[in-house]
């Protein structure tokens, strides 16, 4: 087989394996998908070498940005011309994104916004039998997509998570996907998903669900290490939570049951790593720490 399709992690998956010295002997030369995480995608090229195209589209078809040769790391591609992104709130369409000298975005708030396709449905014929459905996938004539991104000056967009993965931490608006882009270069970890959590004081806190890499422990000294020397992570986007687990709820499509995860906070079975703000490292939550956790700010 010469030719592949992926969808979501799999690449994740192949590359968390040891490497063999035989791997680049195949006969693969293509990969196309997407959902890729940059770091996955470029050991995969390089264990197996082969070609990875890794696209941005929604699944019903109503939008699609093609990848970009040369595109900056971490673009999906370039704004095509029939997509704009809107603000949540306003509605109106959002301006390009600023960076400071590190590459951290300074005006989260203002320039991420839903994908929505312009000009209609594109490829979208409507979900079988469920009008509230299409509804709220078709308003004024328009696609939206429910995915949130940001673009640079120079056209590139930047995929910012789901709608639904929306945190408010401090009372800034943050997508989950900026977060885990710079979460999964930690050399020991295979996967990683973003996500919010109650803060009993206001909003969100982030935490973040993890799985190791093979024979890999989690060490929570090196995470620290690793976590603070982030330029691009702002003091808003560090993880307070960081669940470690074995594997990740998933859908038949294999895409991670975020939202389950979310549920469950710190109330699972996982070890569960927590550093509040203002701490130098993590510790293991106990009980004791779990129940000041869930207690009102007033109690």
């Amino acid at each position: 087989m010469t030719y592949a399709n992926y969808v979501g992690k799999p690449l994740s998956y192949i590359v968390a394996t040891p490497e063999q010295s035989d791997d680049a002997d195949n006969p693969l030369r293509i990969m196309y998908g997407n959902e890729g995480s940059a770091p996955a995608v470029a050991e995969f090229a390089r264990r197996f070498d082969a070609v990875v195209v890794d696209g941005f589209g929604s699944t019903e078809g109503g939008v699609s940005i093609a990848a970009t040769p040369g595109a900056p790391p971490g673009a999906l591609g370039r704004l095509p011309g029939n997509v704009v992104i809107l603000h949540p709130e306003t509605g109106s369409e959002c301006p390009a994104a600023e960076f400071d000298m590190d590459g951290r975005i300074v005006n989260a708030d203002e320039a991420t916004g839903e994908l929505v396709n312009n000009e209609g449905a594109g490829a979208f014929s409507g979900y079988y039998k469920n009008p509230q459905a299409d509804s709220e996938r078709l308003r004024d004539g328009r696609y939206h997509s429910g995915d949130l991104a940001y673009r640079d000056a120079d056209g590139f967009v930047y995929f910012a998570g789901r709608s639904s993965g929306w945190l408010r931490v401090d009372g800034e608006n943050l997508g989950a996907a900026p977060i885990e882009r710079a979460l999964v270069r930690y050399p020991g970890f295979a996967q990683v998903t973003v996500y919010g959590v109650p803060d009993r004081y206001v909003g969100d806190r982030v935490m973040a669900a993890v799985v190791p890499t093979v024979d890999a422990e989690f060490d929570p000294i090196a995470f620290t290490e690793f976590l603070d020397a982030q330029a691009d992570l702002g003091p808003k986007q560090l993880p307070t939570f960081i669940r470690v687990a074995r594997s990740l709820p998933r859908t038949a499509t294999f895409k991670i049951l975020t939202r389950s995860l979310a549920a469950e906070r710190w109330h699972c079975a996982d070890p569960v790593w927590v550093r509040e703000r203002g701490q130098n490292e993590f510790q293991l939550l106990t009980g004791e720490l779990a129940h000041n956790l869930d207690k009102s700010p007033t109690a």
